[in-house]
């Protein structure tokens, strides 16, 4: 009947949210990373051709702020490479099945680690729809996208999270260089002080000659 296949569509839009919402806990996780000098870290995923990768990094301490970035495929092919990149967000497609590797590279720096906070996103692999549901599949399109948006947002949450902790790392760098230069300056003051004192009680200090 009429009502039973709206329940039934209604219950499946519901599992494909939830679904959707555990997949975007899962695979949406910030993580981060230190990459010593002279040295590369790399992460893979196994995926299927015509699935969608998303890499979203942020240099967040360390030097310049700046790393190497290479996403290559099962075939060895380089499908980006960045040099000195402080933060960058890809969005790349499999062009065939198999094993996909995100490198992080400090290999030009001499002694500086790197603190390296990423996102590694897989979406769904590609269904075949030719005797799918028409409005299954346009409510699940649907999540689908709300998902994704979702991931944005939660990314650019991050992002704003690390920028303000590097804003204020610099500004308690620079109240605590402050803080230094001020007792310096106040200790030169004593001492300048002091010697004024010694060098003007010695200038009038009579001498007895006996």
């Amino acid at each position: 009947t009429l009502n039973a296949r709206m329940l039934s569509n209604m219950v499946s839009g519901v599992l494909i949210s939830l679904s959707l919402f555990l997949t975007f806990l899962a695979v949406s996780q910030g993580y981060f990373i230190t990459v010593d000098a002279h040295d590369e870290v790399c992460f893979h995923d196994r995926v299927s051709s015509g699935t969608k990768l998303g890499l979203t990094f942020e240099v967040v301490e360390g030097g310049f702020l700046d790393v190497d970035v290479k996403i290559t495929g099962p075939d060895d092919k380089v499908i980006y490479t960045g040099e000195r990149e402080s933060n960058g967000k890809y969005t790349v497609a499999a062009h065939m099945d198999g094993v996909y590797n995100y490198c992080f590279s400090n290999k030009m720096s001499s002694m500086t680690p790197k603190t390296v906070m990423f996102n590694m996103d897989v979406g769904d692999a590609p269904k075949d729809a030719d005797n799918a549901d028409t409005h299954h599949n346009k409510l699940e399109q649907m999540v689908q996208e709300l998902s994704v948006a979702l991931t944005g947002v939660k990314h650019e949450q991050e992002y704003m999270e690390i920028r303000e902790r590097i804003h204020r790392q610099i500004n308690d760098s620079t109240n605590s260089r402050v803080v230094w230069w001020s007792f310096f300056e106040a200790l030169v003051l004593v001492v300048m002080t002091i010697g004024q004192i010694y060098y003007l009680r010695r200038f009038f200090e009579v001498k007895r000659v006996v």
